[in-house]
């Protein structure tokens, strides 16, 4: 299986060049500010929610402001990950209804612009860390590890979605109310600490937390995650995965029925 996507992959690589090439001007089309609107809005997000909330929770908690940007770094990567991966199958129905090409392809190109995004608001995050005046160590690259399995994650989840919007638009419209849900669920700007035992569990369970709580683990508190925690993290990246491409290799002809 591994190999036979590999070789996909390969054999259109072109067409995926220019998905990624088009995902990202389609983004910024007829923009001002253009890729700096990836850095801006994060930015005035943080402003708001650290007006708001710091003198609620931030009083007694150092390093507020990174605590917060933690937060609102995973979780807008996922939610706007998993937002556009949802629409990339079915806006792309005029191409492959024509020609035969993995349908994946349009999912992953979409997942490639994301993680530029990303990547630009994490460069911004660091910059913040050093104004916090966070100590920046080795462990910093241990990052790399929730980066990737979140990415894995964010996929998977987005096969599941971009699936289910095929045949019924209204998981459009259930989703962005569940993102809401979950944004106040993920302890973004609030800690859990001090929480009863069984709400740290259903927390436990919470894969976008996890990764937040990873980042500040690493961050905050200059300590590497346990092993468990690594092994959780792959597990919600591999089984979310491992879902999603079930339903785009099951529903794989059915989908030229619905579009």
């Amino acid at each position: 299986m591994k190999r036979n996507f590999m070789q996909n992959l390969k054999k259109h690589r072109f067409l995926f060049e220019e998905l990624v090439k088009r995902d990202f001007k389609k983004k910024y089309k007829r923009t001002v500010l253009g890729m700096w609107w990836s850095m801006l809005s994060p930015l005035l997000m943080l402003l708001v929610m650290k007006v708001v909330f710091e003198q609620f929770f931030g009083r007694t908690m150092n390093h507020y402001t990174t605590y917060l940007f933690c937060g609102l770094l995973t979780f807008n990567w996922f939610s706007e990950s998993t937002n556009s991966g949802m629409c990339s199958l079915f806006a792309n129905a005029a191409i492959f209804t024509k020609v035969n090409v993995p349908k994946y392809l349009f999912l992953f190109s979409v997942n490639v612009q994301v993680l530029i995004n990303f990547a630009l608001t994490l460069l911004v995050f660091f910059v913040f860390c050093a104004l916090d005046h966070v100590q920046f160590t080795w462990k910093f690259f241990c990052l790399l590890y929730p980066i990737a399995t979140l990415l894995v994650f964010n996929i998977g989840i987005g096969m599941v979605l971009s699936a289910l919007f095929i045949f019924f638009r209204d998981i459009d419209y259930l989703w962005r109310v569940f993102l809401q849900l979950l944004m106040y669920g993920s302890a973004i700007f609030y800690t859990v600490e001090k929480m009863s035992p069984k709400v740290q569990i259903a927390f436990a369970c919470n894969p976008v937390y996890r990764h937040i709580a990873y980042f500040r683990e690493i961050v905050l508190n200059g300590t590497v995650p346990s092993m468990e925690t690594h092994l959780t993290l792959l597990g919600f990246a591999v089984a979310a995965f491992a879902v999603g491409a079930w339903m785009y290799r099951h529903y794989n002809t059915r989908f030229l029925y619905y579009v």
